[in-house]
């Protein structure tokens, strides 16, 4: 890791990722301006600007998340020109390396607004997203156990053995990964833990929560939605043979099931996810959210679906002028799998939204 000798400034910072990361490769302001602007245009200037030694632009937030991308991975310059690869296509050394290097820059932002005595401008609270809470009290993602007979079968997952790791017995490990790295670099003045279910302290449900998984194993999803109204109720697998799915309540007393689909040698073709957001029941100063997929992918598509740089910033708008004002809504989601690969649901596209609550708004 490169350290800044007499400074910890984010504009030394991020000209020393451009000069000094690789000294054998030559990253002009202009290739990395064209790297980054695959997302969203970025110019010379722009770049120049956040490296400049005497007077400073601060990023958003989103741009430094593309600088993680693009220096996590030295495949980003093995070719001309240089380019920005997908996080899904990251190899998970590059994913840990992204994350360390997102929370270091989301660190180094957070002095300089400290330092500027509060927010770089006026866009800075839209550039950070729906993940961002501006009151920065705790957020706790709360995740299940692996149940003890799957937990039986994976030689890492006995603490008794040399190469034991807590990690994994957890269920939904990569939404874990994918959202906790991107919880904490958006929220770099908050506490941000990760809890088991079953260890969840009285002060936690106090905080925001963020809960992955279902009811089959998540008890604590299982306990908030029982306290929330809202008309889905989730239908436990009991085996591989009923996958069970998501049953919405008509008000004429009518359900429909929406279920994950299955090709005919079991192999899971499209999952249900759920997304809800509402406040917290233990404490109304704080929110509650649930991703929730009747399999993994599908909780994976829901967290990719407000984390993926390409979705996030339409589907978070989505949810603005679908539900404006609203302190409680929610999403049933279609999450395709292709190849074993979760594809990221676009609320924008009518066939991804399977059931929407509150109805008759728009």
């Amino acid at each position: 890791m490169i350290v800044a000798d007499q400074s910890h400034t984010l504009a030394h910072r991020l000209r020393a990722l451009r000069e000094e990361l690789w000294p054998d490769v030559t990253i002009t302001q202009g290739d990395l301006a064209r790297a980054l602007g695959a997302e969203k245009p970025a110019s010379v200037p722009l770049l120049s600007s956040w490296e400049s030694r005497t007077k400073p632009k601060t990023p958003p937030l989103h741009r430094l998340a593309a600088y993680a991308t693009f220096f996590a991975t030295r495949r980003s310059v093995a070719s001309r020109p240089y380019r920005l690869l997908p996080v899904d296509e990251l190899t998970p050394e590059e994913l840990r390396r992204r994350e360390e290097l997102l929370r270091e820059l989301a660190e180094l932002r957070a002095a300089a607004e400290r330092r500027d005595g509060g927010p770089v401008d006026a866009t800075d609270h839209a550039d950070r997203g729906f993940w961002y809470f501006d009151d920065r009290h705790v957020i706790t993602i709360v995740v299940a156990q692996l149940p003890a007979g799957m937990r039986a079968r994976m030689p890492y997952s006995d603490p008794t053995q040399p190469d034991y790791v807590e990690l994994y017995t957890y269920a939904d490990l990569d939404a874990l990964i994918e959202l906790h790295g991107h919880i904490r670099a958006l929220n770099p003045r908050s506490q941000v833990n990760f809890r088991i279910a079953s260890d969840l302290a009285p002060d936690d449900y106090t905080t925001h929560l963020v809960l992955l998984g279902g009811v089959d194993w998540n008890l604590v999803t299982r306990e908030l939605l029982d306290r929330v109204e809202l008309p889905i109720t989730q239908v436990a697998r009991h085996d591989e043979a009923e996958a069970g799915g998501f049953v919405v309540r008509a008000p004429d007393g009518g359900e429909r099931l929406y279920a994950p689909r299955l090709g005919r040698d079991g192999v899971l073709l499209e999952d249900v996810g759920h997304f809800y957001r509402g406040t917290n029941p233990f404490n109304h100063k704080r929110t509650v959210t649930i991703c929730n997929g009747q399999y993994g992918r599908g909780t994976l598509g829901v967290v990719r679906a407000l984390t993926d740089g390409r979705f996030r910033d339409r589907n978070a708008e989505y949810l603005d002028q679908r539900f404006p004002g609203l302190a409680s809504y929610s999403i049933l989601t279609r999450v395709a799998v292709v190849n074993g690969q979760v594809v990221t649901p676009d609320w924008n596209l009518p066939d991804a939204r399977l059931y929407e609550w509150p109805e008759g708004r728009s």
